[in-house]
């Protein structure tokens, strides 16, 4: 599969809990009702929303957010398909003592296939739950020690703002949450839609950092330490002219060898693995900056532009010019929600 094709999606629940940060929680509330909207609209609904985006909170009650406002809920803690765990301002140790059925609660939705998004203090909650045990994640700057005093398990990386792995992501802060829930609509209601609501949102935003590779984390979660050797390189040196022979060479297999134990270990072929890491660096270029599509082809690693944008359409539907067009059209009337 060459691009992220929607999936069905009806609910997605964003947890409210005392000292929320408020803004954290609408941020989501909001990004994901615009994409219910837009979603509505591509599948032919109207101005109706597609699905159901619902503040919970662990008993129902209404809570208290950092600031003070008293904040009403939709219901105590439910299914979902994808739950928000927005940042909040409280020593974790209270928190949890207050809310401990959030834990069960995550790991059983966990196990029935929901997605978990963690923003900055809200990453703790599922680090409790124990579902990032031996996998990666990051948290905001703040809270890195004190994250890896309590969970010498998981593999805190102080490098990344944004991370996955078997369903759970993870956001350093406010900006790195966003490209989450971006990547998050794209998953679930398509390019467009979430094209669209970036346009909506985030249209002023330029970034001090390059978002993450996101949708590469599940496929290091094998039992292969030489592929995940490979797997490092490559996301290092994606750009670099190499042949995939002398790859296998300096880790010590053959090319036979070597093709075999990536797919295996990835289910992907290492060439479509490469081509997916350059074409996700390509599509935040895009979005993010004003290089022409040569410059950012060549950034990437293919010396013609031409081949590039063939490429760059396999794997999302559009041409870069189109990707970046729909990123950078003018910004939305405020009384509707545009096609």
């Amino acid at each position: 599969m060459t691009q992220l094709r929607p999936s069905p999606l009806r609910r997605v629940a964003i947890l409210a809990t005392n000292q929320v940060f408020a803004s954290t929680l609408m941020q989501a509330k909001d990004f994901f009702h615009l994409a219910s909207l837009r979603y509505g609209r591509e599948l032919g609904l109207g101005l109706v929303a597609a699905y159901e985006t619902r503040l919970v909170s662990p008993g129902g009650e209404p809570v208290t957010t950092f600031s003070g406002t008293e904040m009403a809920v939709d219901s105590a803690l439910e299914d979902a398909d994808v739950i928000v765990l927005p940042a909040f301002w409280d020593d974790f140790d209270q928190a949890f003592a207050n809310a401990p059925q959030v834990v069960p609660w995550l790991r059983a939705q966990h196990q029935r296939g929901a997605v978990l998004c963690g923003e900055a203090s809200g990453v703790f909650w599922m680090a409790q739950a124990g579902l990032l045990d031996g996998k990666e994640a990051t948290t905001y700057w703040r809270f890195f020690d004190d994250f890896s005093a309590r969970f010498g398990n998981v593999r805190l990386n102080r490098d990344k703002h944004l991370t996955d792995a078997d369903n759970l992501y993870c956001a350093a802060g406010l900006t790195s949450a966003c490209d989450l829930y971006i990547y998050m609509i794209e998953r679930f209601c398509g390019l467009r839609v979430a094209q669209g609501v970036a346009r909506d949102i985030l249209y002023e935003v330029r970034r001090s950092y390059a978002p993450g590779r996101m949708g590469f984390g599940g496929q290091k979660l094998h039992q292969d330490p030489l592929v995940l050797q490979v797997q490092h390189w490559l996301e290092a040196h994606f750009a670099e002219k190499f042949r995939f022979e002398d790859l296998a060479r300096e880790h010590g297999m053959s090319i036979r060898n070597f093709m075999r134990r990536f797919q295996a270990a990835t289910g992907d072929k290492p060439l479509h693995y490469l081509q997916r890491l350059r074409i996700e660096t390509a599509k935040g270029l895009l979005s993010g900056s004003g290089k022409s599509v040569k410059t950012i082809s060549y950034e990437v690693g293919y010396d013609d532009a031409s081949f590039f944008a063939r490429l760059f359409r396999q794997h999302t539907g559009a041409s870069p010019n189109q990707y970046r067009l729909r990123y950078q059209a003018g910004t939305p009337s405020a009384t509707s929600v545009p096609a």
